[in-house]
C-alpha cells in the first residue's frame, strides 16, 4: 500500500506531541440528521475525543455552523469536559477551512498532524479534511466520531477523503495510539475513557482483573470449607 503524499517522511502513527485535535459542528441541531451511527455511540465517541486530547494535553478547536439557527449549538459535553479547548467562531463558512481565524489558529499550534473529526461527516468533516491535506498537512478522519446522513453517503466520503491523502481512523485507534504505552501513571485515566465511551465492555475484563488481584492477596470470598461443613452440620 503507498504512503499518502502528506505522510512521506513522516512518521505513520499519531504522534500526540505533533497532533491537533479539531471537533467540527457536532451540533445537536445536525445530530438529528445522523443515520450512519446511533446518536449515543456518537455523541460517546465525541465526548471520549474531548477527554482523550485533555489527558494528552493536545491542543483542540471546536467550531459551528451557525449555532444561532437550526444546525443547533455544539454539543455542551465537549468543552465540559475539555475546558482547555478554544472554541472559533465563523462567519457563515460550509468548510471551517475557508474560515480565515480557524486555519490562523492551527498555524498557531506549530503542528503538523490533524485529527479531525465532524458532523456531517461528508461535508463537516470532509471538506476541511481536504483542504488540510492541500495546504500540506498530516491528516486522520475519525470517521466514528463523526455522523451522517446515510451510510452511501459516509462509503462515498471514505473513498473521498483517503484518495486525498487522509488515514482514516476508528476512536478506539486514536486512543490506543495516543496512549502509547500501558507503563504510565495516567494509563487508568485512559482506560476510564475507554470504558466510560468506546468500548464499555472492557470494564468486564477490568473487574475480573480486580477481583482475581483481589482472590491472591486476601484469600477467596467464598469458603467453601465453610459452606460444606454447615450443610453436613
Amino acid at each position: 500500500m503507498s504512503t499518502p503524499a502528506n505522510f512521506q517522511g513522516l512518521p505513520p502513527m499519531i504522534d500526540p506531541d505533533d497532533a491537533v485535535m479539531l471537533l467540527i459542528d457536532h451540533q445537536s441541531g445536525l445530530f438529528q440528521l445522523v443515520r450512519d451511527i446511533e446518536q449515543h455511540v456518537l455523541r460517546g465517541h465525541v465526548t471520549a475525543l474531548a477527554k482523550l486530547s485533555r489527558l494528552a494535553k493536545m491542543p483542540t478547536l471546536t467550531t459551528a455552523s451557525v449555532p444561532d439557527g437550526p444546525n443547533g449549538p455544539l454539543i455542551p459535553e465537549i468543552h465540559h469536559f475539555n475546558p482547555e479547548a478554544v472554541y472559533i467562531p465563523r462567519t457563515g463558512q460550509i468548510n471551517a477551512w475557508d474560515n480565515p481565524a480557524w486555519v490562523d489558529a492551527i498555524e498557531k499550534t506549530g503542528r503538523k498532524t490533524l485529527l479531525i473529526a465532524g458532523t456531517l461527516t461528508s461535508v463537516c468533516m470532509a471538506f476541511p479534511t481536504i483542504s488540510a491535506l492541500a495546504a500540506g498537512y498530516k491528516v486522520f478522519a475519525i470517521i466514528d466520531a463523526s455522523g451522517n446522513w446515510s451510510k452511501m453517503a459516509t462509503d462515498i466520503t471514505m473513498a473521498r477523503v483517503t484518495q486525498a491523502g487522509a488515514v482514516p481512523i476508528d476512536t478506539y485507534a486514536v486512543l490506543a495510539e495516543v496512549m502509547s504505552t500501558w507503563n504510565r501513571a495516567d494509563a487508568m485515566e485512559f482506560a476510564a475513557i475507554m470504558t466510560d465511551h468506546i468500548v464499555p465492555p472492557y470494564r468486564a475484563l477490568i473487574e475480573s482483573y480486580d477481583k482475581a488481584q483481589g482472590v491472591q492477596k486476601n484469600g477467596r470470598e467464598t469458603k467453601l470449607e465453610i459452606l460444606e461443613a454447615a450443610s453436613k452440620g
